[in-house]
């Protein structure tokens, strides 16, 4: 007969059992990874053009061009087959603070320290629209999913809603104490997510316009929160130097991800959602499992500080803006 004492032992060792298989799982899916993505991603071109340093950079939905933005007061336009400027559009009468393309890769919409946010063309790199609040820097526009409104943020704490083809404001939410540094929409375009230098990130439904959660938790300036691709997590980056992953439907810290020596000004996943990449004043870029948590990658051969990152919609490539005025590929 089996004492009790043995069949407590035997489950402890069972379930010592299941936690050493699971480690053991961890660290090869870990190792595998890490050989891949090293083999995958080193510095393979870099683009100069920017005057002044380089603010942002995103791929188009397509992605065979990007759009980056520059202290120097322009945007510019760039097919990745040739390795050239397609446009430089001009127009903006302070720094670009980021630009980004339509969905359907038509138009770019773009913000400034001027108080503006334009609306290009992308096939005439004309400029087809204003909109203006020029009491305040913008520091955030974005296309909704079905490019028919714009949401944009600002320096005086108030997240506005636009419309494309009228170019009037149609709703603002406010509930932010400080400024808000970034603003994004959800997948499906019915919530918001912002990001604040009062240290929180703001879910916010957009029908209703009332803030459905407060996520708190990081120790200083929230400069960049996203949805991830299914819209069920949110990642945000932080000047405390930690990226951190919310639940989204309970509002909840999922977990904090610490490597960066110095803020971290830009996040993004990648299109698949597997994937976060972060980008810091620490001049290093890494990546992430978005499921763990853990680093897979640290890529660092940069001599200045990085402003913005961006993943191509394959997963291939990195896009990487520089205040040395360039615009970094890795691959």
């Amino acid at each position: 007969m089996i004492s009790t004492k043995s069949l407590h032992d035997m489950f402890s060792a069972a379930h010592l059992l299941r936690l050493d298989f699971f480690s053991i799982y961890v660290h090869i899916h870990m190792y595998i990874l890490c050989i891949f993505l090293a083999k995958h991603f080193h510095l393979l071109k870099v683009l100069p053009g920017h005057t002044d340093a380089a603010t942002s950079a995103k791929f188009s939905p397509d992605g065979n061009r990007i759009v980056s933005t520059s202290k120097d007061r322009t945007v510019r336009i760039w097919d990745i087959s040739l390795e050239d400027e397609i446009y430089i559009l001009k127009g903006h009468s302070s720094s670009v603070n980021n630009a980004q393309f339509s969905r359907d890769g038509t138009m770019i919409i773009s913000c400034s320290f001027d108080g503006t946010i334009r609306l290009w063309n992308t096939k005439s790199g004309t400029e087809i629209k204003r909109f203006e609040v020029y009491a305040s820097t913008i520091t955030r526009a974005q296309f909704s999913p079905d490019n028919c409104t714009i949401v944009s943020s600002s320096s005086d704490k108030i997240i506005r809603l636009w419309d494309v083809k009228s170019g009037q404001e149609i709703k603002t939410f406010e509930g932010h104490s400080k400024g808000v540094n970034d603003v994004q929409f959800s997948p499906n375009g019915q919530m918001l997510v912002s990001a604040s230098d009062d240290n929180t990130i703001g879910m916010w439904d957009i029908k209703s316009g009332e803030r459905v959660h407060n996520l708190k938790g990081h120790l200083n300036a929230v400069l960049k929160a996203q949805f991830s691709p299914d819209g069920y997590s949110i990642v945000s980056c932080s000047s405390d130097k930690t990226v951190r992953i919310w639940d989204v439907e309970s509002g909840k810290e999922i977990r904090s991800l610490r490597g960066h020596g110095d803020d971290v000004v830009d996040v993004t996943f990648s299109s698949d959602g597997k994937t976060i990449v972060s980008c810091s004043y620490d001049r290093t870029i890494r990546l992430w499992d978005a499921k763990l948590g853990h680093e897979l990658l640290k890529l660092d051969r940069n001599s200045v500080f990085i402003s913005g990152v961006d993943v191509s919609p394959d997963g291939s490539l990195i896009l990487s803006a520089s205040q040395n005025q360039t615009i970094q590929f890795w691959g």
